[in-house]
């Protein structure tokens, strides 16, 4: 089933429990955003070394996503992915700030920065500085 009903009622309960409202939450912060087009050989290997999943590929473009708290890290992986035709490298949600790493055609990848960042404004960051 696609319904988030069940999980809508499981943060209810959550919330409840600790007397504390969606409102309360920490508002994310986007700390940097950055594409960087065109990768070579060199840089797609250094990158795609440790990786287990998916990779970048020569000739694509990278996306870099910083916010804080580290764990909107997944909205904004989330909300790149349904918006675009791209691939989720990597993201980090542990830690003082998450970072997000996605990878694809550049137009594929603008759409996905655009996506990712009005899902955190969304949630009450400023927008942030697209370089």
């Amino acid at each position: 089933s696609r319904s988030t009903s069940e999980v809508k009622a499981s943060a209810e309960a959550v919330l409840d429990e600790l007397g504390a409202t969606p409102g309360d939450a920490i508002k994310p912060e986007i700390l940097a955003s950055n594409i960087i087009t065109r990768l070579d050989d060199s840089h797609t290997f250094l990158i795609n070394r440790n990786r287990l999943g998916s990779m970048i590929l020569p000739k694509e473009s990278l996306y870099v996503l910083e916010m804080q708290p580290a764990s909107y890290a997944i909205i904004a992986a989330n909300e790149a992915e349904k918006a675009a035709n791209i691939k989720i490298i990597d993201y980090r949600m542990i830690g003082a700030s998450g970072r997000l790493y996605l990878a694809g055609e550049e137009g594929e990848i603008r759409t996905a920065r655009d996506a990712a960042e009005q899902a955190l404004v969304d949630l009450g960051a400023s927008p942030g500085n697209q370089l």
